[in-house]
């Protein structure tokens, strides 16, 4: 389900996207987690088709199949996203955003407000640079950050060993031993038994560090920097959605992003994590954001 389309941008880079859901519905673009790549849109297909949207899912630069670029930041994305839609012939869209796509939809949101008619947020990545403390993201998060304080170099091999273990593809009898190995929520957990889901979230994720592991520590790097515009400023609303028991970022992490946007909705969801969220609300989710 991954008809792979390639756009050629201004500055003669390659953009790759595909597209799923209902291909004359309502357009939304879908910007996909980290480490993750365009197939992860493969959650929103079976939504897509029963509500009649238009889901569009494009490989950030330097992921999977899009061209590198050099010294990218933040606000260069919504150039990227313009170029598409207007390829598209698409004047007005939706954005909906998973974990580390929500910089990129608020960034478009803040730019190009014109063009966005409202973005969906799911388990969403906060401005980290704002945070006072780091104690609501994931332990993880928090040493990786660390290390990046001290010594980025030392981050980006580290990075690089990651990528020769996480390209490898496990056997389908492998996957609940993976899934009991990365210590879960028990919500998130039963929800990746899905194969469908499981595929989404986890081979959009392999594929992307087999492709590139320069690219996924590039697109790492933005996540830590600062975004280069408040979120006080980004005019449009935002439907954000975020699980209670998500312990990649904490609901207060969540609170405290949903507390700065001028025009935000906010559904903490009980029981629900980081995973489990958005694969079981999906169709909640795009049906809230289209009827905006």
């Amino acid at each position: 389900m991954d008809d792979c389309k390639l756009l050629s941008l201004k500055s003669g880079a390659e953009l790759a996207y595909a597209e799923y859901g209902c291909a004359a519905g309502t357009p939304v673009f879908f910007f996909h987690g980290w480490p993750s790549s365009r197939t992860m849109a493969l959650l929103t297909d079976p939504a897509a088709r029963q509500l009649g949207v238009r889901i569009i899912s494009a490989d950030r630069p330097g992921i999977r199949d899009s061209s590198f670029q050099p010294n990218r930041k933040l606000v260069d994305w919504p150039q990227i996203v313009e170029q598409l839609a207007d390829h598209l012939r698409i004047q007005q869209f939706r954005i909906l955003a998973i974990s580390g796509g929500a910089p990129y939809a608020y960034v478009a949101a803040w730019k190009i407000p014109e063009r966005v008619r409202a973005i969906g947020i799911a388990s969403g990545a906060p401005p980290i640079v704002d945070l006072g403390d780091h104690s609501g993201l994931l332990s993880l998060y928090r040493r990786l950050l660390w290390l990046y304080g001290r010594s980025p170099q030392t981050l980006r091999a580290l990075f690089f060993l990651t990528g020769a273990i996480a390209r490898i593809r496990p056997p389908v009898r492998f996957r609940p031993l993976m899934l009991k190995l990365l210590q879960l929520q028990a919500c998130d957990a039963a929800s990746l038994e899905d194969s469908v889901a499981f595929e989404a979230c986890f081979e959009s994720q392999r594929r992307a560090w087999r492709a590139s592991v320069k690219g996924l520590t590039a697109d790492a790097e933005i996540f830590a920097a600062p975004w280069g515009f408040r979120l006080e400023d980004v005019n449009v609303p935002v439907r954000l959605w975020h699980g209670t028991k998500d312990r990649a970022f904490s609901t207060r992490v969540a609170e405290y992003v949903a507390v700065r946007l001028p025009d935000c909705k906010a559904r903490y969801v009980e029981g629900e994590g980081h995973y489990s969220l958005p694969i079981r609300h999906m169709r909640e989710i795009l049906a809230d954001l289209i009827a905006v």
